[in-house]
């Protein structure tokens, strides 16, 4: 099954749950229990997406990480090529060395087309967009806990 890596997911996780640049900078250790990514993982994480100046991390006892720009400027492709690198999706679906536009494998046409698209999707798609999703998961749950006392 296609998807993005799991380090993706859970950086996107992460970073969905921190506050915009203006905000308070939360340590790594609350944004891992908040999100369910292992804390160990997640501090080896914030420093790849500090690298790619997503997330601002400042040290000391008013540390922590939070978003280096508002989270509606912050695409999922950006996140997914910080930690993966821009070829994460693989040139061949069948993982063929040799296959290219001049030589094509009998997927090739098929992979080229669904990576653009793939690729736009992720590129349009905002981390702002995920953060509401996950608001609107935690008033659902909320109201079902509610409803079943």
């Amino acid at each position: 099954m296609l998807s993005l890596s799991q380090t993706t997911g859970y950086a996107i996780q992460a970073m969905a749950y921190l506050d915009e640049p203006d905000g308070e900078p939360k340590f790594v250790r609350d944004v891992a229990e908040a999100t369910g990514v292992p804390a160990a993982y997640l501090a080896k994480l914030v420093q790849k997406l500090v690298d790619a100046g997503l997330v601002e991390s400042k040290k000391g006892f008013w540390g922590g990480i939070r978003l280096a720009r508002p989270a509606r400027e912050i695409s999922l492709l950006e996140v997914s090529n910080a930690l993966d690198g821009p070829r994460w999706m693989g040139q061949c679906l069948l993982g063929l060395e040799e296959c290219s536009d001049a030589r094509a494998c009998p997927a090739h046409e098929f992979w080229k087309s669904a990576r653009d698209l793939i690729r736009s999707k992720l590129a349009e798609t905002r981390l702002s967009d995920v953060a509401e999703f996950e608001q609107r998961k935690k008033l659902t749950t909320s109201k079902t806990d509610t409803l079943s006392r």
